[in-house]
């Protein structure tokens, strides 16, 4: 049961994490429109980082149970 909450939890932040990854990309692209693939790369590098780390979380959470 904890081991649910816990991926559960992990997702939660990561979709948190990688929405707010995206409103602020399309914030920056709005305001400076010449610099969209810059901003496009590292909006992908940052979310692929985060989704590593849930990913590492909910492994932990199978582990730690």
């Amino acid at each position: 049961m904890y081991t649910a909450i816990g991926a559960g939890l992990a997702i939660i932040g990561v979709g948190i994490g990688i929405g707010q990854i995206g409103g602020k990309a399309l914030e920056a692209i709005a305001r400076q429109p010449e610099a969209v693939g810059d901003i496009r790369a590292n909006m992908i590098l940052t979310a692929a980082l985060i989704e590593g780390a849930g990913l590492i979380a909910i492994v932990l959470s199978f582990f730690v149970k």
